[in-house]
């Protein structure tokens, strides 16, 4: 309330670690990075130097320790060379360091977690190929954001998630999501580090024939449904008057419809079941998706991440912290 006596936390961060103190499996990460902020040449100076490394690892265990987060997540899109390579893994090296002396100093026993948004694309994982062995071995899981395979920059209307190449199409499916998969693996990250990105939202490829074919721009914005040119929420889709199609065989679903000749290539229902099943058959470690707030109500039988919860279980069986003596805020500090 606006006459709270001390320094408080609130907003998201005070509901989130109610959300934490009502469920005891719910282990929330501070997540540094992403698309825009990879932009600038932040990540690549960050990692460069010991020193720098040190102070990258310092501030954000402080943020985790202020805010009541059971870890950090580092999403660094993309390094772009075999110096930045290494670097990320030596930087990752600092941040699970000082995350175990931090935890031994304060929360004897317990285990911070470490993980970072990993690309599926060959041209972004090779680059870090001679190091994803050393990655696997300090991260607690790898997210493989495997999505965003096919968009607006394309040459064709095609699969944005695709499990496999469709080797008669291949036009429809630039990459895939099992030979990244494939190749994590073959370079020494354990399968059940790997957890599988999945989409809760669609691209769009408009005056389009269907997968494989040309197109002629993707949409305009139009909130509360979509929030970027050619993505649209999960929860918009199918549109009316389109039809959901699904290819077993290739691992995608997509919607289409004959009269607008609009494609939207997204995970529907049945295509996430198939997702869970591959995630088992691989021995992968779990699911994560882009975003909640584009999901479907669970009572409606669609939600995405109900239905992967369904199929793979609950949350990762560890438990989270309530305990942050160390916290700057008084009510984080004492336990909400």
């Amino acid at each position: 309330a606006w006459n709270d006596v001390g320094n408080n936390t609130y907003g998201c961060i005070k509901q989130l670690f109610l959300l934490k103190k009502a469920n005891r499996h719910l282990r929330v990460l501070l997540s540094i990075g992403g698309w825009e902020y990879s932009k600038s040449p932040n990540f690549g100076t960050a990692a460069s130097t010991p020193t720098s490394r040190a102070q990258f690892a310092r501030s954000s265990i402080a943020l985790m320790k202020d805010w009541g987060f059971d870890g950090i997540d580092v999403d660094w899109e993309y390094p772009a060379s075999d110096t930045e390579a290494q670097n990320f893994l030596l930087l990752l090296k600092e941040i699970r360091s000082q995350l175990d002396a931090y935890a031994a100093a304060n929360n004897p026993g317990y285990r911070f977690l470490l993980t970072i948004a990993a690309p599926a694309g060959p041209e972004r994982y090779n680059v870090l190929q001679p190091y994803l062995k050393g990655i696997g071995e300090t991260l607690d899981f790898i997210n493989l954001m495997a999505y965003d395979f096919a968009g607006s920059w394309s040459t064709a209307a095609g699969h944005q998630a695709n499990l496999f190449v469709n080797s008669s199409n291949p036009e429809s499916t630039p990459y895939s999501t099992d030979r990244a998969v494939t190749d994590y693996i073959a370079a020494g990250v354990p399968s059940s580090k790997i957890v599988l990105g999945m989409p809760i939202y669609g691209r769009a490829f408009l005056a389009t024939a269907g997968p494989g074919t040309p197109f002629t721009g993707v949409g305009v914005i139009d909130e509360p449904r979509s929030w970027e040119a050619g993505v649209w929420d999960y929860k918009a889709l199918p549109k009316p008057g389109a039809k959901v199609i699904t290819d077993e065989k290739v691992g995608a679903s997509w919607s289409y419809d004959p009269v607008t000749k609009e494609m939207i290539s997204f995970d529907s229902p049945d295509m996430v079941k198939r997702k869970v099943a591959y995630i088992k058959e691989k021995g992968l470690g779990g699911g994560m998706f882009w975003e909640a707030s584009a999901d479907k109500k669970a009572e409606s039988g669609e939600s995405l991440i109900a239905i992967t919860r369904e199929g793979l279980g609950t949350l990762e069986g560890g438990e989270n912290l309530l305990s942050y003596p160390g916290s700057v805020y008084d009510n984080l500090r004492g336990g909400m």
